[in-house]
């Protein structure tokens, strides 16, 4: 299995102005290939331009610019401009299945913050001090670059990235690791179902509260957006808020990744087999369409937008996306089970006599069964119900 590891770089001041050199002539490759890209189909021969022809220039780019592009890694250049063949891929995807196409666009500089080394050894050189206490990674045209390496990394190191996040660098490496361990049988069952009010309920009635670490760190976002709206254009005043309101997001962003880490270990070490509900968390944030009022041209009723955008804000706040990638990550490793189920009327059907009524439901947080009289929390009877239906699909898949 392959498994990712991220590190904090401490590069002296020459190396981080090399670093961000680095990034700026990738970016200037990017864009270039793109502008290339672009008029050739523009002409009148309609002329399709793939990855294997802009790879085969970059010799010639190399030695008519040998200070800037001639300077870094030619495997993390042909990285860069695979990179933008995959967007291109992707946008003949989307153009093919009726979706919104999203031409591949420019990049400015500080919208490109990540160099690829697609093999270690190639440009690039992870631990390349072992005699050294303290790691290092080698970039060509950079030199050995110190790193706050926080835990050991197992297996093979097949990919090194470098990525920038507002004032700080990062290295981030794919190790390629053999089968791993798996953790001792539990003999424990679960299902889990996610909300707002409380970020999960699993089916044996315990509950994991919602951080809502957006909502919290909403005061100060608030004021520093008003503080950039008062900021002159071009100021370094304007330019020191811009980076307090990245470094805001990003911690709101460490916060949440956090949080979803510590939940799905507690499951994955308490939990032989996780149900969980199938949400498509896409679907669920959009926005409603408009209604056009019938009797009168060009004016529309209300469509309940702005309840909706709060339920929309509130739902990325909670972060389910990550927490179901990260959990299906951590179960894999440790041998565990997970299985996503049909999460209809899943709160709205009775875990003792069937019966499924949207009445049984009567607010966000009670379950009232209307024919049997059963009661508990509704997210209870949820989780409940998603481990039913778990454990019924994982007997129909093995018999």
């Amino acid at each position: 299995m392959i498994r990712a590891y991220k590190f904090l770089i401490r590069p002296t001041v020459g190396q981080a102005q090399a670093l961000g050199e680095m990034l700026r002539d990738h970016c200037s490759l990017y864009n270039g290939a793109l502008q290339e890209r672009r008029d050739a189909y523009r002409h009148v021969s309609k002329t399709s331009i793939k990855y294997g022809q802009q790879s085969a220039q970059l010799k010639d780019i190399r030695a008519f610019d040998p200070q800037r592009q001639g300077r870094w890694s030619f495997s993390s250049q042909q990285a860069t401009l695979r990179r933008l063949d995959k967007a291109f891929a992707a946008f003949f995807r989307r153009v093919k299945a009726g979706r919104t196409p999203g031409y591949p666009r420019f990049r400015g500089v500080n919208r490109f913050d990540t160099v690829e080394f697609p093999k270690d050894g190639d440009g690039c050189r992870w631990d390349s001090t072992p005699h050294d206490p303290v790691t290092r990674v080698r970039l060509q045209g950079v030199g050995h670059v110190k790193i706050n390496q926080h835990r050991p990394v197992a297996g093979r190191v097949r990919t090194v990235s470098v990525k920038r996040e507002g004032n700080r660098w990062y290295v981030i490496l794919t190790a390629e690791q053999g089968d791993c361990e798996p953790l001792p049988p539990t003999g424990s069952v679960v299902g889990i179902d996610l909300g707002i009010a409380n970020f999960l309920a699993d089916s044996g009635g315990g509950f994991v509260p919602n951080p809502r670490h957006a909502r919290a760190a909403a005061a100060k976002l608030e004021a520093a957006q008003q503080a950039l709206s008062r900021c002159k254009r071009r100021s370094n005043r304007r330019e020191k808020t811009i980076r307090r309101i990245g470094d805001l997001h990003r911690k709101v962003r460490r916060q949440r990744l956090d949080h979803a880490h510590k939940a799905a270990l507690g499951l994955v070490r308490e939990h032989d087999f996780i149900a969980h509900e199938d949400l498509k968390i896409r679907n669920m944030l959009a926005a409603p369409a408009p209604k056009p009022d019938p009797d009168q041209p060009g004016v529309f009723l209300p469509n309940g937008a702005a309840a909706k955008a709060g339920l929309n804000r509130s739902i990325s706040d909670a972060g389910w996306g990550v927490f179901l990638t990260i959990l299906h990550a951590k179960a894999e490793s440790a041998g565990r089970e997970v299985i996503a189920v049909d999460p209809r009327n899943t709160s709205r059907e009775c875990p003792e006599c069937g019966h499924t009524a949207k009445e049984n439901r009567p607010t966000q947080e009670k379950f009232h069964c209307v024919a049997c009289g059963h009661r508990a929390h509704a997210d209870t009877v949820g989780a409940i119900n998603v481990l039913r239906a778990g454990l019924a699909r994982r007997d129909a898949r093995q018999g």
